[in-house]
């Protein structure tokens, strides 16, 4: 890992949704050379599912070196930003590094995303950070390493980053186009660059969205927390980056990232924005180990066909499942795939998912398919479900049925494109997890 040398020492930095994640980590190396650090987040009260407060976070800063001043600010709110800062500078004396990290997320589409949530992601994302840096700059144009640093992508303007959450993808190129703005705007004056993970960073948000298991696919916070560091103690003529951690921490002479791994050795999930199409992904995944089968057009270790009649449940519960495949649906993998579903249906399941699922296949054996795992005794079957619908999901019957059968990870089809959801992500991720008890089976 990347060593403190000691040159944030009595620095002040003002991070935004610092009490966890990425922003904790920032702020705890930044403690190591005795620097201040202003916790500028709004959990100050302890959270019915996320880890930790402003204040948790300022003992942990002060147990590292550094010292703490925990401000409750909502960056949605001007009064209570300006309120941190003059609190930050009364204490301290003055304001040298910015870190614009606070961020909101959902991952939906145009016609699935309230606008609430549009109007929390565009507030939240692109009008806090150019408000927390418009209200911060008159102090870090004094500050001799005066630094802004925003946890923003790259701008890549391939539609296939815009196609499945759009609101979200230009609320974080806000960010991105304010590095560009102000990077000119206050050239020789303060340094403005933003940095993004090369993989997927295991986090509260990426435990949500990426479901059980997802955290041995990504790496720990710190590698963000000591490519952050590199950056803020370059000299101020460094400014106008998109820097991947990764990249930047390799120039600085690292080797080894196993450290940097929640799972060493483990494939590792790319994160979002990066030019990276789905074919060069899936070659990535396979030179860490991977499934080759990640690929199209590999061959598919697939259950054989047995027949039209094995579709149809046989004995007394006759009638009782509800499968009614479509004759000339019954052959070919999907059905394959949907019939073993169906096998691996229990009451239990039922009760705890309690979803509706339908699915928009196309290709061979595709069409609309459903997984009803809301109803008594659950059911699966081609056509319109029996009830309303919880969460569609769009994609090939190739994809289709190298993810039920564990060859495409869920998080990575949707990633890629190949994966498109609409309606209740908390349930999409409900049946995420259940793909561990149909992968046995198929």
């Amino acid at each position: 890992m990347l060593p403190n040398t000691g040159r944030l020492a009595g620095c002040t930095l003002f991070i935004t949704g610092a009490s966890r994640g990425i922003g904790k980590a920032i702020a705890l190396k930044a403690a190591k050379d005795g620097a201040n650090i202003v916790i500028a987040a709004k959990t100050g009260v302890p959270h019915r599912t996320l880890p930790g407060t402003i204040y948790t976070a300022a003992e942990e800063i002060e147990a590292a070196g550094g010292k703490a001043l925990a401000c409750i600010v909502n960056v949605r709110e001007e009064e209570q930003i300006v309120d941190a800062v003059d609190q930050a500078v009364q204490k301290f004396g003055g304001i040298d590094v910015l870190v614009n990290n606070a961020s909101a997320i959902s991952l939906t589409g145009t016609l699935d995303t309230p606008t609430k949530k549009v109007d929390l992601m565009m507030s939240a994302n692109t009008r806090g950070t150019y408000l927390t840096s418009k209200i911060c700059l008159p102090y870090l144009k004094k500050s001799k390493i005066g630094h802004i640093l925003n946890i923003s992508p790259p701008i890549n303007l391939n539609p296939i980053w815009f196609k499945n959450h759009c609101a979200y993808t230009i609320s974080k190129y806000g960010m991105s186009m304010c590095v560009l703005g102000m990077a000119e705007e206050f050239r020789g004056e303060v340094a403005v660059n933003a940095l993004w993970p090369q993989t997927a960073i295991y986090t509260s948000a990426m435990d949500m969205l990426g479901g059980a298991g997802v955290e041995k696919q990504c790496r720990k916070t710190d590698i963000l927390a000591d490519a952050a560091y590199c950056i803020l103690t370059k000299p101020k003529t460094f400014t106008g980056n998109f820097v991947i951690d990764e990249t930047l921490l390799r120039e600085e002479g690292i080797q080894n990232f196993d450290v940097y791994a929640v799972a060493p050795g483990h494939p590792l999930l790319p994160d979002f924005f990066l030019d990276v199409d789905p074919e060069t992904l899936a070659m990535k995944m396979e030179a860490q180990g991977a499934t080759p089968t990640f690929r199209e057009g590999k061959k598919q270790d697939l259950p054989k066909h047995e027949g039209p009649d094995k579709t149809k449940p046989e004995g007394p519960d006759r009638g009782k499942l509800h499968v009614h495949f479509a004759a000339e649906k019954s052959g070919g993998p999907v059905a394959e795939t949907f019939k073993i579903i169906k096998a691996a249906i229990s009451d239990e399941v039922v009760k705890s998912t309690q979803g509706i699922y339908r699915f928009e296949l196309s290709g061979e054996g595709g069409g609309t398919w459903y997984i009803d795992l809301k109803n008594k005794g659950g059911s699966v079957g081609s056509g319109e479900p029996p009830g309303k619908v919880d969460v569609v999901m769009s994609m090939s019957s190739t994809d289709f049925v190298k993810m039920f059968s564990g060859k495409l990870k869920p998080t990575l089809a949707f990633m890629s494109g190949k994966l498109a959801i609409k309606g209740d992500m908390a349930l999409a991720i409900k049946l995420e997890r259940l793909m561990g008890q149909f992968n046995a089976k198929l």
